[in-house]
């Protein structure tokens, strides 16, 4: 896991979580404008992606991913400042796991999540997905193409560019990874109802072409949480803090977290003066 230190004094701790085939060096963008508005960053990879050992573009379980990013919040957890858990696409599907599992004593103080993977744009025939589930049984490690068309996750020239040269994106996913990260979503909207009470924040891409944008509102409408709001971005792509706009998705976002951190220590002051009558 690496760590960000914010400039100047730190409103909170931002646990940043990335998506599917990915690693956190396509986040140093999103990073530095974190740090401007006073957060701490802190971000590892997922296991099987980036700079991380083992089996590339496969997991045995989905739990990995969960025990990986709880031990990021728990990590966090040590600068003593409110721990903001954010993820983006598959690592958003994961932040929502890690909430539901934690004790309410280790949860973050709140969710932030960017086109989260609640549904797929591209939906596999059922013959393929059968076989891919059987796959997934008998010989878990097989390798498909992931699907994803080149230039699908955003619109910038300069991080297209880029990503044409890094070899640590991952174009290939196994038979059991799929399985697990079907499995995954279905369970999301399962579990809706039980979220647990934490403030909630989702960005949107308005023309995403990877999660399906109606199952991230289904998801959302389902959420029994006081304190959610949700912000969709017409014209963008899924990938909404890489977008040419993402100056404005990144300053409205963070304009709900300072809110919520606000509201949180005035509930804080008003609890110990009753407290002290």
């Amino acid at each position: 896991m690496w760590h960000w230190e914010a400039e100047g004094e730190a409103k909170a701790v931002i646990v940043l979580v990335h998506g599917a085939g990915e690693y956190h060096g396509r986040y140093e963008r999103t990073i530095d404008m974190m740090r401007q508005q006073q957060f701490h960053v802190v971000m590892g990879d997922l296991p099987g992606q980036g700079t991380t050992p083992g089996p590339r573009g496969h997991v045995e379980t989905f739990q990995q991913y969960i025990q990986q990013v709880r031990t990021w919040v728990l990590q966090a957890g040590a600068y003593d400042l409110p721990v903001i858990l954010f993820g983006h696409s598959m690592g958003g599907l994961i932040s929502t796991e890690v909430v539901r599992s934690m004790p309410e004593r280790e949860r973050p103080d709140m969710l932030l999540l960017s086109s989260p993977c609640f549904g797929l744009v591209q939906q596999q025939p059922l013959v393929k997905r059968a076989a891919a589930g059987l796959l997934a049984k008998v010989a878990p490690r097989t390798m498909f193409p992931n699907g994803l068309e080149s230039g699908s996750g955003t619109r910038d020239d300069w991080m297209r560019t880029r990503d044409q040269t890094d070899d640590l994106l991952i174009k290939k996913v196994s038979a059991r990874w799929y399985k697990e990260l079907v499995t995954a979503m279905a369970r999301a909207h399962e579990e809706a109802s039980v979220m647990p009470e934490i403030p909630i924040y989702v960005t949107q891409g308005g023309e995403d072409r990877i999660v399906d944008k109606k199952e991230v509102r289904r998801w959302f409408d389902a959420v029994p949480v006081l304190e959610k709001a949700y912000k969709e971005w017409p014209g963008l792509y899924h990938e909404v803090l890489n977008e040419p706009e993402r100056e404005a998705v990144l300053t409205h976002l963070l304009g709900y977290v300072t809110t919520q951190l606000a509201v949180q220590r005035f509930s804080t002051t008003v609890t110990k003066g009753a407290a002290l009558r």
